[in-house]
C-alpha cells in the first residue's frame, strides 16, 4: 500500500492521460508477472485472470463477458510487448496532444481498441480459415496505439520526427510502413487477430483526423460520457442552502419607495435650512433624522 500511495497514486492523480494510460498499463502487466509466479506451485493463475480480460472471438463467450473489448486494451503478458507499445504510445502520444486536448488522447485510445476488438471479432467469424484456426483471446493495447499513431499522421501529415539513423522522416511514412507491415502480416498466420485488431485501429484513427479536419469531433459523445462516469464517484459536496429569510409585514413595492422618496424630499429639506440658517437652527428631531441618514 505504501509503493501505491506514495508513488503510483500522485501519478494517476495527475491531469496528464498520457501517464496515466501508461501507468495503468505497466501496472497490469506486473500483476500478470507476480501471478506468474504461481507457476512454479503448477497454479495457474495467469490463465484464469486472462480468461476474464481478454477479447475472445467467440460470440457466445464474449456476450457473456461484455467488458473485455475495454479491458484487453490495457493487458500485456509480453516485455516486448508493453515495451514496444508504451514507448510508441508516449512518442506519438506526445505530438498527438501537441494538436488535440487529453480528454480527446484517452477517448481515442478507447475507441481504437474498441475497433480492433471489433475487426477482430467480425474476422474470426466471417473468414473461412480463420474459424478454422484455434480462437485465442486477444490482449494487447496496439489497436489503441496506431489509432493515436493514424490519427496524428493524417491530421499532419507533413509533421516530422527524428530517426536515429534515418535523419528526419515524416510521421506519414511511419503510419503507412506499420499498416503494410501488418496488412503483410495477416498472410503468415502467426498472429492474425493482433494484425487484425491493428488494422482496425488504424482505420479508427484515420476516420477521426478526417472528420476532425471537417469540423467533426468523433470523441465528443465519449468525453461526455466518461466525464460523467468520473462525476459518479466524485464525493458529492453539499452545497450550502440558501438562507430564507422571511419579513413580516413585508411593504410592497410601491409602498416601499414611497416611502423612501418622502425620506429624501425630508433630507433635503433638512439640508436646506441647514444651509440658509445654519445647524444650529435644526431642532433635535431634524438633528436625529440628519444623524440616522448619514449613517445608512
Amino acid at each position: 500500500m505504501g509503493i501505491y500511495s506514495n508513488n503510483i497514486k500522485p501519478i494517476l492523480q495527475r491531469k496528464d492521460i498520457l501517464i496515466r494510460l501508461i501507468v495503468i498499463n505497466v501496472c497490469i502487466f506486473l500483476i500478470l508477472a507476480i501471478a506468474n509466479i504461481a507457476k512454479l506451485f503448477e497454479i495457474n493463475i495467469t490463465d484464469i485472470i486472462l480468461n476474464y480480460i481478454a477479447v475472445p472471438a467467440q460470440l457466445d463467450i464474449l456476450l457473456a463477458r461484455l467488458w473485455t473489448p475495454l479491458t484487453y486494451m490495457f493487458v500485456h503478458e509480453n516485455f516486448l510487448h508493453i515495451l514496444f507499445n508504451m514507448l510508441m504510445l508516449y512518442w506519438f502520444g506526445q505530438i498527438f496532444l501537441s494538436y488535440f486536448n487529453p480528454k480527446n488522447l484517452g477517448s481515442l485510445y478507447i475507441l481504437g481498441g474498441l475497433a480492433g476488438a471489433l475487426l477482430y471479432v467480425l474476422s474470426f467469424n466471417a473468414i473461412p480459415l480463420l474459424i478454422k484456426m484455434n480462437y485465442v483471446p486477444m490482449i494487447g493495447a496496439s489497436a489503441s496505439v496506431m489509432a493515436i499513431i493514424f490519427a496524428v499522421a493524417f491530421y499532419r501529415p507533413n509533421q516530422e520526427i527524428t530517426l536515429f539513423i534515418f535523419g528526419r522522416v515524416k510521421i506519414i511514412y511511419i503510419a503507412l510502413i506499420l499498416f503494410v507491415l501488418d496488412f503483410i502480416g495477416l498472410g503468415s498466420l502467426s498472429n492474425p487477430g493482433g494484425h487484425i485488431a491493428h488494422i482496425g485501429g488504424a482505420l479508427m484513427g484515420y476516420i477521426y483526423a478526417k472528420q476532425f479536419l471537417k469540423g467533426k469531433d468523433m470523441t465528443k459523445w465519449l468525453n461526455k460520457t466518461i466525464d460523467w462516469i468520473v462525476n459518479l464517484f466524485k464525493p458529492s459536496l453539499s452545497k450550502p442552502k440558501k438562507m430564507k429569510v422571511k419579513y413580516k409585514n413585508r411593504e410592497a413595492d410601491y409602498e416601499f419607495n414611497k416611502r423612501k422618496r418622502n425620506e429624501a424630499e425630508d433630507i433635503d429639506r433638512i439640508l436646506d435650512k441647514i444651509k440658509a440658517s445654519g445647524y444650529s437652527s435644526l431642532n433635535a428631531e431634524e438633528k436625529k433624522r440628519l444623524f440616522d441618514a448619514s449613517n445608512k
